[in-house]
């Protein structure tokens, strides 16, 4: 599924695109194939919840196409973001994406909590979560465990 974010004051992401495809812990981003015969230029494997980052950055445009995996619970969902202030979930602009109870993809976004211009350039602060679905299919907030807590980076889509 791809989905496109854009502002013209914040670095442009062109296509989002995530992938739920569960992940092995010996699976890294360089050795992953995606079914949709997508490729990436780069990639990153994020130091938590065995989750995985694929991008290919276009300096022309400064636009990213990019692909988040990670794996989850059969039930479950994963989320990627990015944050234009800090390292941090709150004021995160997050993309959800998780099976419906009618087995259908479904995904949506958050919305930016604060207020203010955006950095334009490549370099983001990056977070990203995995959870479960109640019984009516709803997003339940994330555990709080260590890895849960850490999943949070910068990412220069530029500098692979």
């Amino acid at each position: 599924m791809a989905i496109g974010l854009s502002s013209p004051s914040i670095l442009y992401i062109s296509t989002i695109l995530i992938t739920l495809f569960f992940s092995t812990s010996s699976q890294t981003c360089s050795n992953h194939t995606f079914t949709s015969k997508r490729s990436f230029t780069s990639c990153k494997d994020l130091p938590y919840l065995n989750a995985h980052l694929h991008w290919t950055y276009f300096k022309s445009t400064n636009q990213s196409k990019i692909a988040f995996r990670a794996p989850h619970a059969p039930k479950g969902w994963i989320a990627w973001a990015i944050n234009p202030y800090r390292r941090s979930m709150v004021g995160s602009q997050a993309l959800i994406a998780f099976k419906n109870t009618k087995g259908m993809m479904s995904a949506y976004t958050t919305t930016i909590t604060v207020v203010g211009p955006l950095v334009n350039g490549p370099v983001v602060n990056q977070v990203w979560q995995v959870g479960s679905l109640d019984q009516n299919g709803v997003p339940m907030m994330h555990e709080m465990e260590f890895q849960n807590l850490q999943s949070k980076d910068v990412i220069d889509f530029s500098s692979f």
